[in-house]
């Protein structure tokens, strides 16, 4: 099933359960969607690799945004914003562990001899390659950081 009709199905079930939150993260996840399809000048849907990152930036934009509503003592206008990014993120493939994401960082650095912060972009690259769609990049990031260091 493609992700559009997931998120219209998820719409259909938010709509008929009053469910208002739910139905501005899908719809923002639609609208991102149709946007994306449109920039690329293809009538065709969006390929898989695409969507995930769209879905990573929607889930991010809303983390962002709560963290600053937090930091300035705004906790009433953070918990919709975290609630949506909730709700996106059902959409996401499942996310590895810190662990998990070390565990093949390593491997990375390992297979093509990377030694010092030196190879950071390398590694960052081989390793976002990767793992795309399954870690975000501020873990990510840390990981490589830590173990190249």
């Amino acid at each position: 099933m493609s992700l559009q009709t997931e998120i219209m199905d998820a719409m259909k079930t938010a709509m008929k359960a009053k469910d208002t939150v739910a139905l501005e993260a899908l719809r923002a996840v639609k609208s991102a969607l149709l946007l994306a399809q449109t920039e690329s000048g293809a009538k065709e849907d969006v390929a898989q690799e695409e969507e995930i990152k769209l879905l990573q930036k929607l889930v991010k934009q809303r983390k962002d945004s709560a963290a600053i509503y937090i930091e300035q003592g705004r906790e009433d206008l953070a918990k919709p914003e975290l609630d949506q990014a909730a709700i996106i993120e059902q959409f996401l493939p499942a996310q590895l562990t810190e662990e998990e994401v070390e565990a093949k960082v390593k491997a990375i650095i390992e297979a093509n001899g990377f030694s010092g912060m030196a190879d950071m972009g390398k590694t960052m690259g081989a390793a976002t390659k990767e793992l795309a769609g399954s870690a975000d990049g501020k873990t990510i990031s840390s990981v490589v950081k830590r173990l190249l260091s």
